[in-house]
């Protein structure tokens, strides 16, 4: 699949800089799903182009890569490797991403200029819809054209290629146009390649910052985006709608945070408050996963050290990748450290930090492995402030489609109550010393209490 992103005027070459990309030579990049290039088939002082090309493995998707427990994604005779689709989202935001983000240390004022900038995505499928191009890019401003043939010129009668290649152009900042087209290529193409959770509505929400609540398809935008997940469509429709009805001036900081902030960043916001105030300045993050938490903490002036440990090697890789370890700023470079390791076994290096954290890990973890966990990390590890947050399984009868006694997700192990999750802190204070104070996280249910409850123990003496 391939993406051309054209920049017309003078000096066009300084495209380089604001991709951060060198326009001398071609890069490559190893993705989970094979490998991206970038180069520029045209340069020169009034007309530069970059072009971002994916080649995707056939075979590892329909059979899984080489070692996995996983099975592939997709069937033998798919489009997956050549229509622009969900990979080529999650290809820009790993190889632009800080041109998403608006920033160019040397080029700034070049960065918040809009520009005569032009894009290709080639092979979006559109499936004959012949409206959908002009309504998700007309109203950002753009110019739209529209490049469709025959299935077959041989075979007329099997009529139009449900794939387009569509070109937009506009006067705009690279920052929008990479942010616009991250967010309308799985609009066009609703078959995501990887599993859609909650923190997918936030991804929708930040990338579409600014004007997505504004676009007057927006609706079906989200609906589109959220193909497989309604529940999460209309979520983000409420909150889109929100923020274009309310006007900030009328409410408080609090009601504004609880009308557009999701769940998971709610949670991560609350443990990251309770490690500040414990006065920790070195935290272990267990079962980290992608790392979202480690990358909050290594913001904090606070904080000197961050481990970041998880027990699967692919997902430290992903972590790796998502928090750009390979152009990390050298500050928070030197404060991280990633490890592999398994939370149910005593090990030393969990040793020596004054916080530990386990955001929604417990309930993943074997009923009859959780003594392990408790002691591997209360007894052994025993930092002075330990935070754990896991679900409040009362809470799921607020959840559309949720059967009786099932869980939010497919891996977790159990769900507590609130009250077996207070006799489950009362249990590990009396027995390793600690306080612990409990609290509730997300929106209140007078009588379900939160969707996520919060323990922060604190080491006697």
């Amino acid at each position: 699949m391939l993406l051309t992103i054209t920049y017309k005027g003078e000096n066009t070459q300084e495209l380089g800089f604001l991709l951060h990309k060198n326009p001398e030579r071609t890069q490559q990049f190893e993705l989970n799903c094979g490998k991206a290039y970038v180069f520029y088939p045209e340069v020169s002082d009034k007309c530069t182009t970059a072009a971002l090309l994916l080649d995707i493995d056939p075979i590892d998707l329909a059979k899984g890569k080489a070692g996995s427990r996983d099975g592939g994604l997709f069937d033998y005779v798919n489009d997956r490797p050549y229509a622009a689709n969900s990979f080529l989202s999650t290809a820009i935001v790993r190889i632009f991403g800080t041109a998403m983000s608006g920033r160019c240390d040397k080029k700034q004022e070049l960065a918040d200029t809009p520009l005569d900038l032009s894009a290709t995505i080639y092979s979006l499928k559109d499936n004959g819809d012949t409206e959908l191009a002009q309504q998700m890019f007309e109203p950002l401003g753009y110019k739209t054209n529209v490049q469709r043939n025959m299935l077959d010129a041989k075979f007329p009668e099997w009529g139009i290629s449900p794939y387009i290649n569509l070109t937009i152009s506009g006067k705009v900042r690279l920052s929008q146009l990479l942010n616009h087209i991250y967010v309308l290529i799985p609009v066009f193409d609703k078959q995501k390649h990887y599993y859609i959770d909650e923190d997918e509505i936030e991804k929708l929400l930040n990338h579409g910052e600014g004007w997505l609540a504004e676009h007057p398809y927006k609706e079906k935008i989200a609906r589109r985006y959220f193909d497989a997940k309604k529940s999460y469509a209309r979520r983000a429709i409420d909150i889109l709608i929100a923020n274009e009805e309310t006007d900030s001036d009328d409410i408080s900081a609090e009601e504004e945070k609880e009308i557009h902030t999701p769940l998971n960043t709610l949670r991560m916001e609350a443990v990251k408050n309770a490690v500040l105030a414990s006065g920790a300045e070195t935290v272990i993050d267990l079962g980290c996963g992608e790392c979202r938490f480690t990358s909050l903490l290594l913001s904090e002036q606070q904080i000197k050290k961050v481990t970041a440990c998880d027990v699967s090697v692919s997902v430290l890789e992903k972590a790796a990748q998502r928090l750009h370890l390979d152009r990390m700023n050298p500050y928070k470079k030197n404060k991280l450290n990633l490890m592999q390791a398994s939370l149910t076994y005593k090990d030393k290096r969990f040793e020596g930090h004054d916080c530990a954290c386990a955001i929604e890990v417990i309930e993943h973890i074997e009923p009859m492995r959780i003594p392990a966990f408790e002691r591997s990390v209360f007894e052994f590890a025993c930092p002075k402030t330990v935070i754990v947050t896991t679900p409040n399984r009362e809470y799921n009868a607020n959840y559309e489609n949720m059967q009786e006694n099932s869980l939010r997700h497919g891996d977790h192990r159990f769900e507590w109550t609130r009250l077996e999750f207070k006799e489950w802190t009362k249990h590990i204070c009396e027995k390793f010393n600690y306080t612990c104070v409990i609290s509730g996280i997300g929106d209140n249910d007078e009588n379900l209490g939160n969707p996520t409850q919060m323990g922060v123990f604190t080491k006697n003496g």
